[in-house]
């Protein structure tokens, strides 16, 4: 499975409930059958507050053994507690269970050493489980839409990590222990509340994907002008007012940058696409305006507060 495409359709039918529970739930569906989905679904949102086993094997329905494709998906099945006997599965490979109300995993879940694709995105996280820095083989981790403000330093064991995505969270910073996932190629870390990236950032050699969209930042990040070997960077949705020339990241494709409040567009070499204002356009200004430009940023940035002189816009802009 590629790491952009999430399973899609692959959420279990309802099957016969079991337990005592399962049970009752059963006869009510059977005697009431013009409620039934809608019914249905309330009942187990119900139940899945309660830690019981049965509860949890009403939810979870008919996973009692391996899958054969070595994929467990409970995306969407409004779980509170992890089902502890799905860390029986030694063999699993992917675990999905985006869209839940998970706050914890067990440290059971460590027996999974075979996992390769852990979803954990729509959850309700405030810090990232422990036990899943202890899960080495994992190449895939979605931590999207949750409420991490943090990531504990034991993520830098994951060094197989070649997919990250912390997007929507609640961070201010990216986290330097990402610097550290040394096979990294994609990472995801738009709408949070980054102002800057760390310099360390330059050393993932393997980075070519980085999304920063919908962010604080108000320059472009200084580091990504240092990596050459970025294929794509998206900073749609800051409050950047100047890019400086991309021209020289040999590797890059694509740089989105709509919906800043910036006076230029990025230079880019011959065949890179764009998208933002002026895309299509020439996007260097008169050049002694934009030296003069530049000039008068830097003097305001040693606090002369001085107001930076117009540049030479493209007509009807």
């Amino acid at each position: 499975m590629g790491e952009e495409n999430r399973p899609q359709g692959s959420r279990r039918q309802p099957q016969p409930a079991v337990g005592p529970v399962g049970e009752s739930v059963s006869r009510w569906a059977g005697a009431h059958p013009a409620s039934g989905l809608f019914m249905g679904n309330t009942i187990r949102a119900l139940v899945a507050f309660i830690p019981a086993d049965c509860c949890q094997n009403y939810v979870v329905r008919d996973l009692r053994e391996m899958p054969v494709d070595k994929m467990v998906d409970l995306s969407g099945t409004q779980l509170r507690h992890f089902p502890g006997h799905v860390c029986s599965f030694r063999e699993l490979v992917k675990l999905y269970l985006s869209d839940n109300h998970l706050n914890s995993l067990p440290p059971e879940l460590g027996q999974l050493q075979n996992l390769q694709i852990l979803a954990l995105d729509f959850n309700n996280f405030k810090a990232l489980p422990q036990v899943v820095c202890t899960l080495k083989q994992l190449c895939i981790l979605y931590l999207g839409n949750n409420k991490l403000c943090d990531l504990p330093s034991e993520l830098s064991l994951l060094q197989n990590l070649q997919t990250l995505w912390v997007e929507a969270n609640c961070l201010t910073q990216l986290p330097e222990v990402v610097c550290e996932l040394s096979l990294l190629k994609t990472l995801h870390a738009g709408s949070n509340s980054l102002r800057l990236l760390p310099g360390q950032l330059q050393r993932l050699r393997e980075l070519r994907t980085i999304w920063l969209s919908g962010n604080l930042l108000t320059d472009f990040p200084p580091v990504l002008l240092h990596m050459p070997f970025l294929e794509v960077i998206d900073v749609d949705r800051n409050s950047i007012r100047y890019f400086p020339s991309l021209a020289h990241l040999s590797s890059l494709k694509l740089v989105i940058y709509d919906h800043n409040p910036c006076r230029n567009a990025p230079k880019v070499a011959k065949g890179v696409r764009r998208v933002g204002r002026w895309a299509e356009e020439t996007p260097e200004p008169d050049p002694r305006k934009a030296r003069r430009y530049a000039l008068a940023r830097e003097e305001s940035q040693e606090g002369e507060g001085l107001v930076l002189p117009p540049l030479l816009l493209p007509p009807n802009s």
